[in-house]
């Protein structure tokens, strides 16, 4: 399987910040490929690097082969792009948006109608096509966006958080979709969710302008070699000072309301460290997660 998005050396600087810094990807076709990291690890400036909403200080780029600093209409056509504000027209319709960014396109009326028709069957929004933008739930506003996005058939589609606060259900959704679109074209989406990344085919672990790793989650996940026990205590928070204190070698993390911690420690001393400070403890031996991973990847020296 060839190679639909390639980046080499890729850097960007905002004055004496550097939000991306030399970047190496490499998106093969057909993948659902995941760009993972937490809010200002600099996915969304990689990502307007790649479709060429920003232009690089360093570093070459290639869609499907394209140079898009040369070839920056053919690379339009390949690709298509929405960002975490993508603009809907609130006082059109359904259909209305949709031709309007057909016609941008240059998409046949023909064309746009048979693959709008195919589109919006498999987002569900097939009975709201005369319903105005304006009058959607933040869920089927995301499912139009993508309507919109996908109606000039790009080879390679990139969204910026696409499910940036919509509810869990059409979360949901919106990622079996996704999951139903790398059986034709190769999508490309950031996300600060694990869970989230969890779906991908490849991920790629991001933080402060660079790559952590690149993998599959089952690939990221055997990284952790150490066990991960799930902690349920009383004050969780402040169980997690004692703990790193305690075991400053420890990786320690809050999810929810429980801990993680991963540690080379026996379950029976573990339960004796809590005991002994006259904790009441609930501890279980967990999978990796792939939040694991990335904690560990994110603390190693």
């Amino acid at each position: 399987m060839s190679s639909a998005v390639t980046a080499q050396g890729l850097a960007k600087r905002f004055g004496r910040v550097t939000a991306v810094d030399g970047v190496d990807l490499d998106v093969r076709e057909r993948q659902l490929f995941g760009i993972v990291g937490p809010d200002g690890a600099g996915k969304t400036t990689l990502l307007r690097l790649l479709v060429g909403v920003l232009g690089p200080d360093a570093g070459e780029i290639r869609i499907a082969g394209k140079d898009p600093a040369k070839e920056r209409a053919e690379t339009r056509l390949l690709l298509g792009y929405m960002s975490q504000q993508f603009s809907l027209y609130e006082d059109l319709s359904v259909k209305e948006n949709i031709r309007f960014f057909a016609q941008l396109r240059g998409v046949s009326a023909a064309d746009r109608d048979t693959r709008s028709a195919r589109i919006l069957e498999a987002t569900g929004l097939a009975p709201f096509v005369d319903r105005h933008a304006g009058k959607l739930s933040g869920g089927m506003k995301q499912k139009l966006g993508l309507t919109c996005t996908l109606v000039h058939e790009p080879k390679v589609l990139f969204l910026d958080e696409p499910t940036n606060g919509v509810d869990p259900v059409s979360r949901r959704e919106f990622w079996a979709i996704l999951g139903e679109l790398r059986e034709r074209i190769t999508v490309v989406v950031t996300t600060p969710s694990l869970d989230e990344a969890e779906r991908c085919d490849t991920v790629a672990l991001m933080t402060g302008g660079k790559i952590l790793r690149v993998g599959s989650p089952d690939e990221l996940r055997a990284e952790v070699v150490r066990p991960v026990w799930e902690v349920q205590v009383p004050d969780p928070f402040h169980v997690s000072e004692i703990v790193e204190k305690a075991l400053p070698e420890a990786s320690v993390e809050l999810f929810g309301d429980v801990l993680h911690v991963v540690h080379d420690i026996e379950e029976r001393e573990l339960g004796a460290f809590f005991a002994e400070r006259g904790l009441d403890a609930k501890i279980v031996r967990r999978p990796p997660s792939l939040e694991d991973a990335y904690v560990q990847l994110v603390s190693a020296p």
